[in-house]
């Protein structure tokens, strides 16, 4: 063949390679990331599954096109979540979100097995090469509502419609008693055990239980407006959860620990596309705004001033509600004078703190 010719169509293949190539890059590219949710309770439960539903309105609305998101609701804990979270593990998801503590064990079996799908979970401790874990801090938001309890209470009896004994909710039922003992001596948690996230019936049997054992402010640790609904029905004092629950609630939410996911969502959606996840145990708090407060105007103005200043001393890091000494019911020391309580201690806490008198359940 005469050189020219060859040298000719050389070039011409190697165009032919090169655009094939860039095609195949465009094509890539246009790709969207396949992002799926697994969520505990329905999306319209006003509570913790509604703001993980708005945090991945929040990712659409980043990235339109650029993602491609769904989600699977009312997802028990146990077998029936390994078997969602295979599904889409193997229906060509990049990044699966599983939101709920129970589903630790199903997440981290699953990532084991699809080592090329980005794994998170929240509230868990479990890692893996592509599986990180994510929690809101809620213990700063629940200490600054220890305050308002605190500072509102007249019958000086607390409460708190908890869901399960697992070391998030622990960890928030003590930092309330933190903030009673030190803003209102001799005021008393009562907390009656569900064992749900999500049922409105049992939830409102139980705030009614303690407003009849004379509580005047209650707290939840579950997903339903109910126990807010409860304390708005009889008169006495609320504290939301997951989300802003002031209009179920107008007389008697004096704030809601709302979560807000969002920014978490986007940003690791956007790390998984940059190729640059990595796996982390996320804290999100009052300082980068994954919690916040809105307080209430029934709260007077200088009570609201005071959770201010507690707002803003946590968020500077000047205070950390676990800060030692903090003894166990028993009086054993947990956390050392001086000390401040680590993530992993956090993490782990089984435990009661010194001053509620509630028992533990077995």
């Amino acid at each position: 063949m005469h050189l020219k010719k060859s040298t000719r169509l050389l070039r011409t293949l190697a165009a032919a390679i090169g655009l094939g190539t860039a095609l195949c890059a465009v094509s890539a590219a246009a790709d969207p990331l396949k992002v799926g949710f697994v969520y505990i309770g329905p999306i319209g439960d006003h509570g913790w599954t509604y703001q993980h539903e708005q945090g991945r309105q929040a990712l659409i609305k980043q990235f339109g096109d650029k993602v491609q998101t769904s989600f699977v609701e009312n997802v028990p804990e146990g077998a029936d979540a390994e078997r969602v979270i295979r599904n889409m593990a193997k229906g060509g998801y990049d990044l699966v979100f599983a939101t709920s503590f129970g589903y630790m064990n199903p997440t981290a079996k699953v990532a084991k097995q699809f080592p090329k799908v980005t794994f998170e979970h929240a509230t868990g401790y479990k890692q893996d090469k592509n599986l990180g874990t994510y929690l809101a801090t809620s213990y700063e938001g629940r200490y600054v509502g220890g305050y308002l309890a605190a500072k509102m209470t007249k019958s000086k009896k607390v409460g708190y419609v908890a869901s399960f004994p697992i070391p998030e909710v622990l960890r928030d039922i003590n930092a309330i008693q933190l903030a009673l003992d030190k803003y209102n001596p001799g005021t008393e948690i009562k907390v009656v055990w569900v064992n749900s996230w999500f049922d409105p019936g049992k939830e409102a049997d139980a705030a009614n239980a303690l407003i009849d054992q004379g509580v005047d402010v209650l707290f939840q640790h579950t997903d339903s407006p109910a126990p807010i609904q409860t304390a708005e029905r009889r008169g006495i004092y609320a504290v939301g959860y997951a989300s802003d629950m002031a209009h179920f609630g107008p007389k008697a939410v004096l704030t809601s620990i709302v979560n807000n996911w969002g920014p978490h969502y986007i940003k690791s959606a956007q790390a998984v596309m940059d190729g640059q996840w990595k796996p982390q145990d996320y804290w999100g708090g009052l300082a980068d705004g994954t919690v916040q407060l809105p307080i209430s105007d029934l709260v007077p103005a200088d009570v609201k001033s005071g959770a201010e200043q507690i707002i803003a001393s946590i968020k500077d890091g000047s205070f950390h509600p676990f800060t030692g000494p903090i003894l166990d019911q028993a009086g054993e020391v947990k956390i050392a004078e001086g000390a401040v309580a680590s993530n992993a201690e956090l993490a782990g806490m089984n435990y009661y703190v010194k001053g509620i008198t509630a028992q533990l359940p077995k």
